[in-house]
């Protein structure tokens, strides 16, 4: 497995040809990024009109990739109630869907646990894998990576698996809401 703590993603993205897939499997995380828009939304204030550089290079880098053709695709499996990062996040989620992306949510206790695999990761072309690695505090600290057919395979599977089972975005924020 290849180890890389300086911020991966871009090259993995750019050197994708077909697909980047992300399973989040973690309730809460803490991206340093994120810190202030998710203390003002648990503050109940408004989000911020000032450009948000992470952003930014994020939506498009996501632009940049959907363009060529490369499906960029995530599902997320949460917990019910949701977490305040969770909450928080589905506030977000539609600038995501905007740039690009197609998000699903599967909440956690409406799948078998054993189906579901205990770290997040990305898939890229069902022929790489990059675990998401974080520090002690939940952090991000870059990225395992690794063409492991075995690996690949299980995530590949996982992918399919999950994707079957979880809710697109919009018609889970509409059912979120009727709760």
């Amino acid at each position: 497995m290849e180890l890389r703590v300086h911020e991966p993603w871009p090259d993995l993205f750019r050197a994708a040809q077909r697909s980047a897939f992300h399973l989040e499997v973690r309730d809460t995380y803490a991206v340093p990024s994120e810190s202030e828009p998710l203390r003002r939304f648990l503050a109940g204030e408004p989000r911020s009109d000032a450009p948000d550089d992470a952003w930014s290079e994020w939506s498009s880098l996501v632009e940049e990739v959907t363009g060529r053709g490369v499906t960029v695709s995530r599902v997320r499996v949460i917990s019910v109630p949701h977490s305040d990062y969770q909450r928080w996040l589905l506030t977000e989620t539609a600038d995501n869907i905007e740039a690009g992306e197609d998000i699903r949510y599967l909440p956690r206790h409406l799948v078998d646990p054993e189906l579901v695999p205990g770290d997040d990761f990305w898939i890229f072309d069902d022929a790489k894998v990059a675990f998401n690695l974080v520090d002690e505090y939940g952090r991000p600290a870059g990225a395992g990576i690794t063409t492991d057919p075995g690996i690949v395979g299980y995530s590949r599977d996982a992918r399919i698996r999950l994707w079957a089972l979880a809710v697109p975005f919009h018609d889970y924020i509409v059912a979120a809401d009727t709760r």
